[in-house]
């Protein structure tokens, strides 16, 4: 039975920001605390076998809260890198599934991530999160999807094994992903906070 305590979360945390303009958006102040930290602190109390984060030398400091930090050199080839190398760190005895989860979702609960669980159904396993219109992370993968994982190529990521597999509805505004300084802004308002300059 896939659980918490057989599976590495695998946390996403390098990216090209594009759209995002000239800061690193993990590191943009989001309720006094930076964006990239606020999934870390939600899934704190869920029982993973390991914490894994990609980044691709973002400045937060991920190991001390007791992630193994993996770097990706060349994150300007898309998400499935990132993915690629985060399934080969999760990969290891009673790893039994990978939960990969994005560092710009702060709004992610730790309710949500055990809905997953409840849909899960062994190894074979893609249960993601919905807003009700289309699939999204964080995504539970069984162990049977880790060779796929590590196949991908591409910005596109799992999108096609996500599309074909379960999907958990939650609140849209769980899954907020902030992309652009204008989302973050709107996030910011949305909870009262006015950034200082």
């Amino acid at each position: 039975m896939i659980a918490p305590e057989t599976t590495a979360l695998i946390l996403l945390a390098a990216g090209k920001s594009e759209r995002f303009g000239l800061s690193d958006k993990l590191t943009e102040m989001f309720l006094g605390h930076p964006l990239g930290m606020h999934a870390v602190t939600a899934l704190e109390a869920v029982p993973f076998a390991k914490r894994i984060v990609v980044t691709d030398g973002v400045k937060l400091d991920y190991a001390a809260r007791s992630y193994e930090v993996v770097h990706n050199p060349t994150p300007e080839q898309g998400l499935s890198l990132s993915v690629r190398l985060g399934v080969t760190a999760a990969r290891g005895p009673g790893v039994e599934a990978v939960l990969i989860a994005l560092a710009d979702m702060p709004r992610i609960t730790a309710t949500q991530i055990h809905r997953l669980y409840e849909a899960a159904e062994g190894p074979s396993t893609v249960v993601a999160s919905s807003d009700g219109v289309r699939p999204r992370p964080p995504v539970l993968f069984g162990a049977g999807r880790f060779d796929a994982l590590e196949r991908l190529e591409g910005d596109a990521g799992a999108r096609d094994m996500i599309l074909t597999g379960r999907h958990v509805v939650t609140n849209p505004g769980e899954l907020i992903d902030v992309d652009t300084e204008e989302e973050l802004a709107e996030l910011r308002a949305k909870f009262g906070q006015v950034r200082r300059r």
